[in-house]
């Protein structure tokens, strides 16, 4: 007989190796399985963090270069961009030895190698088994390929491969214009590739409120970015130098490299779930009920491959929820209250419903915006393109959501969530005292727009 848990949490990503932990702090004998080297998951290794660090590097390239002189400063930068990418890797080294202090600190052991159920309380790894009285299911999601079209991480990139290029290529082709894709391609606009997007919708980051998607895709254009919408790749060839893509009914698009950032698809291949009990659903998504529990109640599923968005942080709260749960806990999620931001410059951040969605539900709904130009602190930055958008309840002024695009809106978007979760109107936001000059006056400002006029604009 293999060793015994209380719980087995397959999967180190930040849903997984949050579940791991806080399961350990509550007192219950918790392994991990990962089959990578390195903890963390995707998010960690080729996704937010190292996407991040690039980000940070190209925003200080780009403002040095175009802003430098503004601002009473000359000097000229060039790109070391073997080092730019060193950095990357010592900032995500850094945080993987971090998470594995965090396993050591709480007892939580770590086992390295593929798991695959044998039964619904054993799994292999490595030939060897491990049972448990729970298992919580965390493996994640992988880059959705075009059929005609596999990723060799060379011409044709995944996210992955994006994060992991040697040099900057001259054009990049990006076939998808959501998050990912226009995170992605304005890191390498700003390193000084001509970036083309290809998008079978007819906007940008379709998840986002409509103004804010339109706002986005304007701002991205004055940054050089080009976006052919409501287009469809028909064919691809990899041939010579390049890629060259057939746009349906249209002329095709040549490229350096091309960039796949179409979706992203449940990882659930290698783990028995029918030996589990487990069926998932053609899209690889495990069905769960409300305390995320599949067909078999001692095993959980949480983040990407449970329905809801594929969001890192979302699958964090989950791990913790679900950890609360099996240690016999009350715990929920208010998903509506879950932030998203789009790492673009300036940012987007929004929690809550979108003007469509709320007017889809039949909601009486009261909306304001206020313009980031009448911020002193945005306008000191140089930073006057973007605004803050709320929606509450027509008649109480609840609010109901919010959409930045500004600075730093992946911060600002902390307040609003914080009102969602606490059912705030916007009295209560307009009420609260805003340090002045802060980006963060925009929200209360916005506020005031809602229940009657603005004072700076």
């Amino acid at each position: 007989m293999g060793d015994e848990f209380d719980l087995i949490v397959i999967g180190a990503g930040p849903g997984g190796y949050v579940a791991a932990i806080r399961a350990a702090q509550l007192g219950l004998k918790t392994a991990c399985v990962e089959k990578e080297k390195n903890l963390g998951g995707t998010c960690l290794n080729v996704g937010c963090i190292p996407s991040k660090c690039l980000l940070q590097s190209s925003e200080l390239y780009s403002q040095l270069k175009h802003s430098g002189k503004e601002h009473g400063i000359e000097a000229d930068c060039t790109i070391n961009f073997s080092q730019m990418m060193k950095r990357k890797e010592e900032v995500v080294q850094g945080f993987n030895l971090g998470i594995q202090g965090l396993f050591k600190k709480n007892k939580v052991t770590t086992i390295t190698g593929l798991a695959t159920f044998k039964d619904p309380h054993t799994i292999t790894v490595s030939g060897k088994e491990y049972r448990a009285k729970h298992f919580i299911i965390a493996t994640g999601s992988e880059p959705t390929p075009l059929p005609f079209l596999p990723f060799d991480e060379k011409k044709v990139l995944s996210s992955t491969g994006a994060l992991a290029l040697k040099e900057v290529p001259k054009k990049m082709v990006v076939v998808g214009a959501g998050i990912i894709g226009v995170e992605l391609g304005s890191v390498y606009a700003r390193l000084g590739a001509e970036v083309h997007f290809v998008e079978f919708l007819d906007r940008i980051c379709p998840t986002l409120d409509g103004t804010l998607s339109k706002a986005l895709q304007k701002t991205l254009e004055g940054q050089g970015l080009t976006f052919q919408l409501s287009s469809k790749v028909a064919g691809a060839e990899v041939k010579g130098e390049g890629v060259h893509l057939s746009i349906e009914g249209q002329e095709g698009i040549s490229a350096d490299v091309a960039l796949v950032a179409i979706g992203r698809r449940p990882y659930v291949k290698d783990l028995g779930l029918d030996r589990a009990g487990i069926v998932p659903e053609k899209n690889g998504m495990i069905s769960i009920d409300g305390n995320f529990r599949t067909a078999q109640p001692h095993i959980y599923a949480i983040g990407d491959i449970a329905p809801g968005p594929m969001l890192a942080h979302k699958a964090s709260d989950e791990g913790y929820v679900v950890a609360e749960l099996i240690a016999g806990k009350s715990a929920s999620l208010d998903y509506i209250t879950i932030p998203s931001v789009v790492y673009t410059h300036p940012e987007v951040g929004a929690v809550g419903l979108t003007e469509e969605e709320a007017k889809a539900k039949n909601l009486p709904i009261k909306t304001a915006q206020f313009p980031l130009k009448a911020n002193s602190r945005a306008r000191c930055m140089g930073e006057g393109d973007g605004f803050v958008k709320l929606i509450a309840d027509q008649k109480t002024l609840t609010l109901l959501g919010a959409h930045i695009i500004a600075p730093h809106a992946g911060e600002l978007i902390a307040e609003m969530a914080l009102a969602l979760k606490m059912r705030a109107t916007a009295y209560t936001i307009a009420h609260t005292s805003h340090a002045h000059p802060t980006l963060s006056e925009a929200l209360r400002e916005a506020a005031l727009a809602l229940i009657d006029k603005p004072i700076h604009f």
